[in-house]
């Protein structure tokens, strides 16, 4: 480790928040699917800032844009009109079944604006209506009110009491859903697949019994598209997959290529927000749009999705085969490049460690479940070097 390394590790310790448990390597640059840390070594990124970097790192193209927008415009405030916001917005509606955008500078902020809608719009239709049903394992993000919305309580009683108003039934299950409806229910506020909480997939069902139940009851039906939008699913959105409409959908990570960036989009009849009612200094800036804009017609524009799905599908196959050679993989699960691989035992944390050792980063999501979350473009033999990692590991640690 260089002097340099321990000068950066010893000064975090002492000026930062401990609020992250950082793995320990400095990492200094990236190109696609690779970054190098301090010391020169080498590693395959399956982690890809949180399933942020959809192109992956130094793209060509992107960087082209970014740097060009920072010689033209990078912030006005959203107190006057930019074009590159414009564009992406138009991007989005054009591309999407949803109405209306605001754009903020993350998951965090995107799900703040739903939720603040979802309220005003029981105020005004639904006789006050207020609470909002969502998920066991759902994460919205870390504010106040998003992780009041969030359903792992490890994340919510160190700051309770937390906002009011949300009710939480078990993910996958409709009749949970319907028995907690009630006169006081605004919204139902879900993950088409849960990513944090372990990469877990709904029966095929599942999002169209909520469509059709908000629909019955006149509520709205709010998809944290966070983590899944922007082509992760394999689709440009995972609603798609389930063939419905939400009224509200939340986006963010993807979306900018690792530039920060949220959006809420929402149903002409959801958007009622007024002049004064929300609000964001930085939300939407002329940089962090034209990146955005950038990405979505990579997604748009190219085949970009369509590796999504061939290399989804062959992530998915070399996971599962793993199951003959190791008794340590229980299966996997997911969609598109958004998977999890399941183990018999509490070794994720692990099986990240040696994995990290021997050149590729993967999250430890849960105890038992390591995830995949590559670069959109990865490529098949990226795919292949990747798992043939992960069984060497395995067997290191089975052994």
């Amino acid at each position: 480790m260089t002097q340099a390394a321990r000068d950066t590790k010893a000064l975090e310790s002492s000026l930062y928040m401990q609020a992250a448990r950082r793995v320990p390597i400095t990492l200094v640059r990236g190109e696609g699917t690779r970054v190098w840390d301090d010391t020169g070594k080498s590693y395959l990124d399956f982690v890809a800032g949180i399933a942020t970097n959809s192109l992956g790192h130094a793209h060509p193209g992107l960087a082209d844009v970014i740097a060009k927008q920072a010689h033209t415009l990078i912030h006005v405030s959203n107190i006057y009109f930019s074009e590159p916001q414009i564009e992406l917005a138009e991007l989005l509606i054009g591309h999407s079944s949803l109405d209306r955008v605001f754009f903020s500078n993350s998951g965090a902020e995107a799900n703040e604006a739903a939720i603040k809608l979802a309220r005003k719009w029981g105020r005004q239709n639904r006789n006050g209506a207020y609470e909002i049903i969502a998920t066991n394992n759902g994460f919205h993000g870390r504010t106040m009110a998003t992780i009041s919305a969030s359903g792992t309580p490890r994340y919510r009683e160190p700051f309770e009491p937390t906002v009011p108003g949300f009710v939480f039934v078990d993910y996958d299950d409709l009749a949970a859903v319907k028995a907690a409806t009630n006169e006081r229910t605004a919204a139902v506020f879900v993950e088409p697949l849960q990513g944090e909480g372990g990469v877990n997939v709904p029966d095929a069902g599942y999002l169209r019994g909520l469509r059709a139940w908000c629909d019955e009851q006149g509520m709205l039906l709010m998809l944290d598209e966070v983590q899944t939008g922007c082509g992760r699913t394999g689709t440009l959105w995972a609603y798609e997959q389930a063939g419905i409409e939400p009224d509200i959908m939340t986006l963010a990570k993807g979306i900018g290529g690792g530039v920060p960036l949220g959006a809420t989009l929402a149903k002409e009849h959801a958007a009622v927000f007024e002049p004064g009612d929300h609000g964001s200094t930085f939300g939407g800036n002329p940089l962090a749009t034209a990146a955005g804009a950038y990405v979505l017609h990579q997604l748009i524009d190219t085949d970009l999705v369509a590796n999504v799905r061939a290399r989804g599908e062959q992530l998915s196959r070399r996971l599962k085969g793993l199951e003959d050679r190791s008794p340590l993989v229980g299966g996997e699960r997911g969609a598109g490049l958004l998977r999890g691989l399941e183990l018999t035992q509490d070794v994720a944390g692990e099986v990240v460690v040696r994995a990290l050792e021997a050149g590729l980063l993967l999250n430890p999501v849960r105890p038992n479940i390591v995830r995949f979350m590559p670069p959109l473009n990865v490529t098949a033999a990226e795919i292949d070097e990747a798992v043939d990692i992960v069984e060497r590991v395995l067997q290191d640690v089975g052994g």
